[in-house]
């Protein structure tokens, strides 16, 4: 049986919490921001979770599945 390859970008871009949930970083937070409001940036700042229809591709990216 053939080894499961981890995806390069994606060990660098998500986090695997204990319970097994998967933490994000939020986008649109790179470039292009003064036109967007210091309340929007603040919000941006934060980490999120992986919404559940995008967590089976992201599991089979870091070779958890």
């Amino acid at each position: 049986m053939p080894k499961v390859k981890t995806h390069s970008r994606a060990k660098k871009t998500f986090k695997v919490g204990g319970n097994g949930q998967i933490k994000r970083f939020m986008a649109f937070k790179s470039h292009l921001l003064t036109k967007k409001s210091t309340k929007r940036k603040r919000s941006l700042r934060g980490s999120t979770l992986v919404h559940e229809a995008n967590l089976n591709l992201v599991k089979r990216m870091l070779g958890m599945r």
